[in-house]
């Protein structure tokens, strides 16, 4: 085994994770703690960044604890749930209010105002988003007239605005950099994709002072050191992006027609676009893949809400099940989905709907409907709507032939086939399924000249299992159509 390791931090909506992985991306010791969410009001979700640190902390000791006899851990690499906004003061490192999370729609009527307003004229040629709170800007906006004072303080540059990756950075640096990464930066709404830098009109529209904002660096950097009283050694932070686009790096996704998909808490298909930021016609989001040495590789995104998180519904909500892994047992029991569908719009929906309004449904319920259909439906539902996303894709010019996926869901072969039925095309799974915490620690391999660039990349990746489509057309229309009619009146169309 190389003795030449890296710490990846891996900062979800759930979880904080830490994976030790040698510079080839084998992972050698890693270490897991969820941590609490809050629901102050419907449609609201926040974290204590508190928890935040901790968890990210706690796992960071647990996994360094692990490393090999004779082995040197050379670096962090660092990737972070995105859009969720955090501000903190300069001085104290302290958040003035807790952490809004990417899912929240708390700022849907803002978004409304703006959209009216003609402000979607400028925010989506710039940045490639919607106007929707799914993105940081309104957040940034709500916490800056919510906490009294703040909004003055923050024109005074006594306060600190960023995603999770900066906060993290500001607290393990002790306050030395405030900094992120252009992936990071391209989820804001405040940032201009094409000039890559933070966009005067933006900030104008959104109502954030640029005194507040980071930094903003290549993928592959130095974003400064990690102190010795964190984690009991000084360790350079030297390879940042967001969760989507580091597990399309941990995925190889490099050449020009080449996607993931990634099954977390949400899910999220990457398509590599090359040098070319293509503005999609049917609701997809033009993003930035990554910038490595000064190359800048876009990407049309669809983001979908809930995805794992409807497997922890039916956990923690309902309690039909006791552990995720138990999903595909029920799954399987059942011959076919009786007809039962379940539309998990528990924070709206996302690509390519854009209905922050929507709220979850469940349609074709009888009385043999029992746990195992809620588990199949729950399931189903992931890859329904992973459908429409390829769909959008498709009518923007892009037909993807395979698609890699990754992340906690795809270790249920049940559901991994049943997407591969879904969509018709082959579902390719990696041996290493934690991606996004492997690409980061392929970034800062990279930048720690331990890694032969991307080539180097693209040769370790390795295929696990390829799940071939299994049913005909006929059927996978009529599953398909039950999903369409489920959506659409779960919007309400006639």
């Amino acid at each position: 085994m190389s003795t030449d390791l890296i710490l990846a931090i891996d900062q979800g909506t759930t979880s904080s994770r830490a994976i030790l992985f040698t510079a080839a991306g084998v992972p050698v010791a890693s270490a897991q703690q969820e941590f609490p969410q809050h629901y102050p009001k419907d449609g609201w979700v926040e974290h204590d960044p508190e928890d935040i640190w901790s968890s990210t902390i706690d796992v960071c000791k647990q996994a360094l604890a692990q490393t090999p006899d004779g082995a040197t851990v050379h670096a962090i690499g660092l990737t972070n749930q995105r859009e969720t906004a955090i501000i903190w003061d300069r001085e104290t490192g302290e958040a003035i209010h807790n952490a809004i999370v990417w899912q929240d729609r708390r700022t849907t009527e803002t978004c409304a105002t703006l959209t009216k307003k003609g402000a979607e004229e400028a925010v989506r040629p710039k940045t490639g988003l919607v106007l929707d709170p799914y993105f940081s800007a309104t957040k940034f906006d709500f916490i800056l007239d919510a906490v009294p004072g703040a909004r003055a303080r923050a024109e005074r540059g006594e306060l600190c605005a960023g995603t999770v990756d900066s906060f993290l950075i500001w607290r393990l640096t002790d306050g030395e950099r405030h900094v992120t990464d252009v992936t990071n930066a391209s989820r804001t709404s405040l940032f201009n994709i094409h000039s890559q830098d933070w966009d005067a009109e933006l900030l104008r529209i959104f109502r954030v002072p640029r005194e507040i904002l980071p930094d903003v660096l290549d993928c592959a950097a130095d974003f400064g050191a990690a102190k010795a009283e964190h984690l009991g050694l000084d360790l350079p932070i030297l390879g940042v992006a967001g969760d989507q686009q580091a597990a399309a790096i941990g995925q190889a996704c490099f050449a020009p027609g080449s996607i993931k998909s990634t099954y977390g808490t949400g899910c999220f298909a990457i398509i590599n676009t090359g040098d070319s930021a293509v503005l999609s016609k049917n609701r997809l989001l033009t993003t930035i893949a990554s910038r490595i040495d000064g190359k800048t590789h876009y990407a049309l995104e669809g983001s979908i809400f809930v995805a794992g998180a409807a497997i922890q519904w039916l956990r923690d909500g309902l309690g039909v099940i006791a552990s995720a892994a138990e999903s595909q047992k029920m799954a399987e029991s059942l011959d076919d989905n009786g007809g039962v569908y379940l539309v998990p719009a528990f924070v709206g929906l996302g690509a390519p709907y854009w209905r922050p309004e929507a709220r979850g449904a469940m349609f074709g319920l009888t009385r043999d409907s029992g746990p195992a259909h809620f588990a199949r439906a729950a399931l189903e539902s992931v890859a329904y709507q992973t459908v429409d996303l390829f769909v959008a894709m498709e009518k923007d010019g892009i037909a993807p032939e395979t698609v890699r996926v990754d992340g906690g869901m795809v270790a249920n072969d049940w559901f991994a086939q049943f997407l591969a039925d879904a969509l018709g095309k082959p579902v390719d799974r990696p041996i290493v399924t934690e991606t996004t915490a492997l690409g980061a620690a392929y970034l800062a391999a990279h930048q720690a000249g331990l890694l032969a660039g991307l080539d180097g990349i693209a040769e370790a990746w390795r295929l696990e299992r390829r799940f071939e489509p299994r049913i005909d057309a006929v059927a996978r229309r009529k599953l398909l159509s039950g999903w369409e009619n489920a959506v659409a009146r779960t919007l309400h169309k006639p």
